[in-house]
């Protein structure tokens, strides 16, 4: 069994394009997956399913060192919230963007670090503590940040309920970490065990998140597939530029600028489909650019952490 969820870490690239195949040509598989059931949104509970077991893996000790690295936790955590929103929002106006389009290439952009960062850090050799920190200090800041920027950027263009989404964050977000981080304080050994299942489980359960959204708005994806494509490719490399330059300037050693650039390529673009299907209902091609992003982050990401290590590294 572990050799089962040890192949799926290993492979999850591969496995992700294999689940997006799969939805382009027989879409009817996953279309459950933006569906209700009960009166329970599929797409959020995955999301929170996905959040929860990031937060039986944090501790609080995780939170206290924070304020050992505070140099770095700042400049990420402001880069995060200050050049992420205005680098989409730039491409979006650029390659002029219909409407909704647009409204998903900004939530891309304004949603807190994904927890696929913290693997990848691992894999590239960086400070895995530190993308730890990272992604939790975004993702409980995001409940107030991503409808804030969300409404600066889009709100003069569409109308959307910023406090609905700064509740629908809590319940699919906060909640489940904090569920996840108070498991792990009574059951420390429970989670440690789970651990080393959990990252398989995410992995899958994002795999089918992306086939979902992918198997909704298959015609759209197709027909505008070489603009939105061109954007989020965009979108990742200069997030990931700016990681590196960031953290060059700010005289960082190598293992802190690997981690800051993958931070911030690395979004929690499962979120920003929940939230476009959730406050977007009307722009159905919302959901389109976090799923593209998605598997673009995942598929260059692992390319990326072999070219890290290999030349970065070994400088």
């Amino acid at each position: 069994m572990e050799g089962i969820f040890r192949f799926i870490e290993k492979y999850y690239c591969i496995i992700i394009l294999l689940f997006v195949c799969i939805a382009l040509i027989y879409p009817s598989s996953f279309t459950w997956v933006l569906s209700n059931y009960a009166n329970i949104d599929i797409l959020n509970l995955l999301l929170s399913i996905v959040l929860f077991t990031m937060g039986t893996t944090l501790k609080v000790d995780d939170f206290i060192s924070i304020f050992k690295n505070p140099k770095e936790i700042v400049l990420g955590i402001s880069a995060q919230y200050i050049i992420m929103p205005i680098l989409a929002f730039a491409l979006a106006s650029l390659f002029s963007l219909d409407m909704a389009l647009m409204v998903g290439v900004i939530l891309v952009g304004t949603v807190p670090g994904g927890t696929a960062s913290d693997l990848m850090a691992f894999l590239a050799n960086g400070d895995v503590a530190l993308s730890v920190s990272l992604t939790a200090v975004s993702t409980l800041l995001s409940p107030i940040l991503t409808p804030i920027l969300t409404l600066i950027l889009v709100g003069n263009q569409i109308s959307f309920s910023p406090i609905d989404m700064f509740l629908s964050i809590l319940q699919i977000v906060i909640i489940p970490i904090l569920i996840g981080l108070m498991l792990n304080y009574k059951f420390p050994a429970f989670c440690t065990r789970l651990k080393e299942y959990l990252p398989a489980i995410s992995a899958i359960v994002v795999c089918v998140i992306v086939a979902g959204v992918i198997s909704v708005n298959k015609q759209a994806i197709l027909t505008s597939s070489f603009t939105i494509m061109m954007v989020i490719i965009i979108q990742y490399f200069l997030a990931m530029a700016s990681g590196f330059i960031i953290g060059y300037l700010s005289g960082m050693n190598r293992k802190t600028i690997i981690t800051i650039a993958i931070e911030l390529s690395f979004q929690n673009s499962g979120l920003s489909t929940g939230l476009a299907k959730t406050h977007f209902p009307n722009l159905v091609s919302a959901t389109v650019p976090g799923a593209l992003y998605s598997i673009w982050q995942n598929f260059a990401g692992s390319i990326m952490t072999y070219v890290l290590n290999r030349y970065y590294n070994s400088e």
